[in-house]
């Protein structure tokens, strides 16, 4: 067997390609109902754009039956890495896949670099700590607006795209936490490394993590919560498998918000007249098995109509923003999220929902440049329109 270098952090992802993909083609749509799942295999029509093409490129880079070049970027990076041909697959290496893909781009970076402009999520993170390019927020203002201390047992951890670009989102959920008590606090965020993470660039992974870590351990919180998808797996899935551990608990928002109207500490009384969509982000998910927790709180809004698109849960078609797409295919990306609205419209909704604010980032561009005319909003943003009732 063809080994891997031991620098390579997803070897073992990478050495599962030699041996497990039969081809069976099951990894290209919804399992048993053949539903269309793969934003990539039925954009480009290659076999290299689908799962089992990219696990056949492994094999052929490993084997040495295909050489690096530079055509080999696209099929490798224009992937969202969403999940479906994991949820799809039935073989053994099936809740792998991604992790293969990544590795793949892990690999692919030190051969032939990644897409376009994906080099610029490191090259900004080491400027200004984001992959955004703006100017870093310390969070500093933000605890003198709330009245914040220094020492919380909780820890917002905002996430980049929650405070450079979905800001919304991020007050809605500031204003949540005060609203209900939470002892909370923040810190001088980096980016969690989600971005770097799924495009295969991990020169400052490994430091960003255990910055964020010793940063959360000054404030002596135990538990650490986000609004964000993406923040919510690094957190709890790749510190772990890039070993660098930690013993605080990871919660995203809507586990407060569900473990608080289980226990009937908050009654939400006002109504929220609007019949809405809910779409599953991939990174809650697939990739984190969260899908009934988010309609149980939907259900339980005062006048919401909650109604379903045809492809829902795990089945549900991906937004397009993740896996790097969003900024190394910016007009594919958009056309993926057109194509989730097509079917978001079939619902006779008003309103697209979520739970990630790249799906809101994205949801909402591509309703701007296609003149869907929803609105869209994350559950957080939702839950800031109502009354809430504090019970002692």
């Amino acid at each position: 067997m063809v080994t891997v270098d031991r620098e390579i952090v997803g070897k073992e992802f990478l050495e599962m390609a030699l041996e497990r993909c039969i081809k069976c083609s099951t990894c290209k749509y919804g399992y048993k109902n053949y539903e269309r799942s793969c934003p990539s295999g039925e954009h480009f029509l290659f076999e290299s754009y689908w799962a089992s093409g990219r696990i056949r490129t492994i094999r052929g880079l490993l084997l040495g039956d295909l050489e690096w070049s530079k055509d080999l970027i696209d099929p490798i990076f224009a992937c969202t890495t969403c999940g479906a041909c994991s949820d799809s697959c039935q073989a053994p290496h099936a809740d792998y896949i991604v992790d293969m893909i990544e590795a793949l781009r892990e690999l692919a970076v030190q051969h032939v670099g990644p897409a376009k402009n994906q080099e610029m999520l490191v090259s900004r993170c080491d400027e200004h700590c984001n992959p955004y390019g703006e100017d870093n927020s310390t969070n500093e203002d933000l605890k003198k607006k709330h009245n914040l201390p220094d020492k919380a047992e909780w820890l917002y951890f905002i996430g980049c795209t929650s405070n450079y670009r979905q800001q919304s989102l991020r007050d809605a959920t500031l204003r949540f936490f005060k609203k209900v008590g939470i002892d909370f606090t923040l810190i001088d965020e980096h980016c969690c490394t989600s971005p770097m993470i799924r495009t295969g660039q991990l020169s400052i992974v490994h430091e960003y993590m255990n910055y964020n870590i010793e940063e959360i351990k000054k404030t002596g919180a135990s538990k650490v919560i986000t609004s964000c998808a993406g923040c919510y797996r690094t957190l709890i899935k790749d510190f772990k498998k890039y070993g660098v551990p930690h013993d605080f608990e990871v919660y995203h928002s809507l586990e407060l918000v569900e473990k608080l109207l289980d226990e009937e500490k908050i009654e939400l009384n006002s109504e929220f007249n609007h019949t809405v969509t809910y779409h599953d982000p991939c990174h809650l998910g697939r990739h984190m098995g969260i899908y009934e927790l988010p309609r149980k709180i939907y259900k339980k809004i005062p006048g919401l109509k909650l109604v379903e698109m045809k492809r829902n849960r795990n089945f549900a078609w991906c937004c397009g923003a993740g896996g790097g797409v969003k900024i190394g295919y910016p007009d594919w990306a958009i056309d993926i999220s057109k194509e989730r609205l097509e079917e978001a419209k079939q619902t006779g909704a008003s309103i697209i929902t979520s739970t990630c604010p790249f799906c809101k980032t994205n949801l909402q561009d591509a309703s701007d440049k296609y003149n869907f005319d929803f609105q869209v909003l994350d559950l957080m943003e939702i839950i800031d329109q109502l009354e809430i009732n504090i019970k002692e």
